[in-house]
């Protein structure tokens, strides 16, 4: 009697539709479910922004830089308060002392501009030491002198007196002499002039204005970073519980260890950890290999709480279906960009546009880049992509697409921290980086996994 030998099918594998007449009734037809594209964080790869071209200010006789900034800035409509600041019963503050006017804004920015040098010099010594932009022994010293007020905080009381005996003795005229202090030491017979305001567009007027531009943009910076953290903060977000909650355990347990700090212990500590931090040591070699360490362990913790945050928004008939993935899959290319020099390691260079015909598309639903598309190889997706789903499975309403940041398909190791893998011109070689030898021979690819989930509706089955 004939045995029947049974082979067993991977998971993985694909049921073989039949061609012509006698498959019309093999399968039930497949439901056509149309998603939205995943939506790529970053702008289109290789575009980078177009800035206009800067006209020295110089180029035009007459130019007014304070008008040309105030007028490019806001312009008053003709129903502007005079006091947009100001309310009823309440003390005039120095925010409200002139009312609003375009000629106060030009007057005061002329001024601020040509008086505002000092503030800045402070501020670039303050990062000389605190950067060790003027070597070790010099930042080393302010350390120093920092860990012996820290010890006898009572001297802090004679700081002002130091300050201004710094400033007598920096101005010293003997400092001007060459160290003559026969020459500095007679009394002056014609008082100094009064210093004069900085002439305009010299170059410590336009010095001036480059500080205040880049520190206009430096709190820009610091302000996008903070501002997402509001939010959470203002009772707009069903997080503030969870921080206020957090935030009055953290009071409580803190309170009977604040005897047991040791405050000059801590004051050191706190002082001395921005030099730390900063030391070019720590900026250019543990920071690296820091960051090298824990960059595929944040990754894996940034996809082990989107996972959670997408479970918690599963609604029970979700939670009562199978659920299965359904994959994604984005191509991309690299051309090299005149004035990039980042090895292909960024995203310039890199578009959708640069794939060669006949190659795989932009957006495509197997891994081989072909599954999905018609025979002739058409078929590119759009705005919108239409997948074949069997019946009854419709996609999670609560999610949408997202990026195989470990890219499980095939190994961390081979991706970056975006779910990329980076390929050869043939797409092949898998790398975790794009080689120097890829870029200077045929050409790169790369590509990453989208995934997104489904689940059963028997009644969508019926």
């Amino acid at each position: 009697m004939a045995t029947i030998d049974y082979v067993e099918i991977p998971a993985s594998a694909t049921r073989l539709q039949l061609c012509g007449a006698a498959g019309k009734d093999d399968l039930r037809p497949a439901v056509k479910v149309v998603t939205s594209l995943p939506q790529p964080e970053s702008a289109p790869r290789g575009t980078p922004p177009t800035s206009a071209a800067v006209q020295s200010p110089t180029a035009k006789p007459g130019f007014n830089l304070q008008q040309a900034l105030l007028s490019a800035t806001f312009q008053l409509p003709a129903n502007a308060p005079s006091a947009p600041r100001a309310t009823k019963g309440t003390p005039k503050l120095l925010s409200t002392r002139d009312p609003l006017s375009i000629p106060i804004t030009t007057a005061n920015f002329r001024r601020f501009v040509a008086k505002v040098g000092p503030v800045f010099w402070l501020q670039d010594r303050l990062e000389e030491i605190v950067m060790w932009r003027r070597g070790w022994k010099y930042t080393t010293v302010w350390m120093c002198a920092y860990t012996f007020l820290c010890y006898y905080p009572r001297l802090a009381l004679l700081l002002p007196v130091v300050f201004l005996l710094g400033a007598i003795l920096g101005t010293h005229p003997a400092l001007r002499n060459g160290g003559d202090l026969s020459a500095s030491s007679q009394p002056a017979k014609v008082p100094p002039p009064t210093p004069s305001p900085v002439p305009e567009w010299s170059m410590d007027w336009l010095g001036n204005v480059q500080a205040i531009q880049n520190l206009m943009g430096a709190f820009s910076d610091a302000h996008d970073k903070v501002y997402p953290v509001v939010p959470h903060l203002n009772h707009t977000t069903p997080y503030t519980p969870v921080v206020f909650t957090l935030t009055v355990a953290a009071l409580i347990l803190a309170m009977p260890l604040v005897a047991l700090i040791p405050l000059r212990a801590a004051f050191i500590i706190l002082g001395l950890a921005p030099f730390v931090l900063t030391h070019p040591f720590t900026m250019y070699t543990l920071y690296p290999l820091l960051r090298e360490w824990a960059a595929r362990r944040l990754v894996t913790l940034h996809v082990r709480v989107m996972k959670l945050v997408d479970n918690d928004r599963l609604e029970d008939k979700h939670w009562r279906s199978e659920l299965r993935d359904v994959e994604l899959w984005e191509n991309e290319r690299w051309a090299g960009v005149s004035g990039a020099d980042d090895g292909g390691s960024g995203d310039a260079g890199w578009n959708k546009s640069n794939l060669r015909p006949g190659e795989r598309k932009a957006w495509t639903r197997g891994r081989d880049g072909w599954s999905g598309v018609s025979d002739d190889g058409s078929g590119d997706v759009s705005s919108n992509l239409t997948f074949s789903l069997s019946p009854g499975w419709l996609f999670v309403e609560t999610e949408d697409w997202r990026p195989d940041l470990e890219a499980s398909w095939i190994g961390p190791e081979c991706a970056d921290q975006d779910g990329w893998v980076y390929t050869d011109d043939v797409w092949m070689n898998p790398s975790s980086v794009p080689k120097d030898t890829w870029k200077q021979t045929s050409g790169m690819t790369r590509r990453r996994r989208w995934v997104r989930r489904i689940y059963f509706d028997p009644a969508a089955a019926r």
